[in-house]
């Protein structure tokens, strides 16, 4: 399950014998890795790792797709090397949730002040 949320990461790597370090944040998530905005050059295939900033667990990556550039940044999709549902702290819906059948909240009536 994938979840679009913005959640602060730190992408690192190596451009070459470049060691990278890029402060971002996620627009996907899921136990599989994630989707973040770049603006470092990197390659399809290349290793990198996500740093969870919040508790500072790291974990290894690959980059399995790059979007179109927009401005000067573009979609990089990193694929963690095992799965790791626990990284991002958040509860993952079900596999066979409906997000059709979401709760919404009921609207609620305006309350009436008394008058004076």
């Amino acid at each position: 399950m994938r979840v679009r949320i913005a959640m602060p990461v730190i992408v690192r790597g190596k451009i070459g014998p470049q060691p990278f370090e890029e402060q971002t944040q996620t627009v996907v998530v899921s136990a599989h890795g994630c989707t973040v905005r770049l603006a470092t050059e990197i390659a399809h295939g290349q290793k990198v790792s996500v740093v969870n900033p919040k508790t500072a667990e790291e974990l290894p990556c690959t980059v399995i797709s790059l979007g179109q550039r927009d401005g000067k940044k573009r979609e990089v999709g990193v694929e963690f090397t095992e799965p790791s549902p626990l990284f991002w702290r958040i509860v993952f819906p079900p596999d066979d949730w409906d997000p059709s059948e979401r709760k919404r909240p009921s609207p609620t009536p305006p309350r009436s002040t008394p008058r004076r």
